[in-house]
């Protein structure tokens, strides 16, 4: 399901944090699922909140490939294809299988940066590592499991396969949001559903926020503004 510019840019403008908050308010089970449970590094901190769909992937980098030279090719060249199909924009999310060593080789640096932004990508959500952190695409945001100097034996394993990366589960299409707290999914079905939301919290705790700032605030003031939430829907 694709969703309009203008909702993809409204979502933009808010952290990762907020957007969970919005949607516990749609459903309280969204409190306990949809989001990045595990920490990652935030490679580029100062970014701002990006908003794509998955691409989805496997890597390892441990051992070679099994393939053939030419049927790595092949497999390398259907990765960047799947990443350059609608819908854009995209937010790769690439599961390192190594297990306890995943991040052994780094998938991400200089050249892949530049290449997935080209191909209409935000940035990359990985368990496994990245490298260049100098010399990396503008604007191109990482958050990765850890930062390693070599790539390795690196290579695209399952292509637009459901993956796990950080305690977030995540299937091809997904509408992802992420920046330096980590990442949330927002199904398909809520995302219409967020903006109202967003503006409830912001009308709410700007009643406590903005009692905060005055002078003589104590836990009384506290306790009727909290009061005076409850009666705005």
């Amino acid at each position: 399901m694709n969703h309009d510019d203008a909702l993809l840019n409204f979502l933009a403008q808010f952290d990762t944090p907020t957007i969970c908050n919005a949607l516990e308010l749609i459903d309280p089970s969204y409190r306990t699922t949809g989001f990045t449970t595990e920490p990652l590094q935030c490679i580029y901190p100062d970014l701002p909140s990006i908003v794509g769909y998955a691409k989805t992937g496997t890597v390892s980098a441990i051992a070679p490939s099994k393939k053939s030279a030419a049927e790595q090719l092949e497999n390398r060249i259907n990765w960047y294809k799947y990443v350059d199909q609608n819908p854009k924009p995209s937010i790769v999310v690439l599961q390192d299988i190594d297990g306890e060593r995943a991040g052994f080789g780094a998938f991400w640096g200089e050249v892949n940066s530049h290449v997935h932004r080209g191909l209409g990508a935000k940035g990359v959500i990985t368990n496994g590592s990245i490298r260049d952190i100098q010399m990396n695409a503008t604007g191109f945001q990482m958050l990765a499991g850890s930062v390693m100097p070599s790539h390795a034996h690196v290579h695209i394993v399952d292509i637009a396969c459901d993956v796990t990366v950080a305690g977030l589960s995540v299937q091809s299409g997904d509408l992802i949001h992420a920046d330096r707290h980590g990442a949330v999914m927002i199904p398909h079905e809520a995302a219409m559903k967020i903006k109202e939301k967003i503006e409830l919290i912001a009308r709410k705790e700007e009643v406590i926020i903005g009692a905060a700032k005055k002078p003589g605030f104590n836990w009384e003031i506290l306790s009727e503004s909290i009061k005076k939430t409850l009666d705005i829907h």
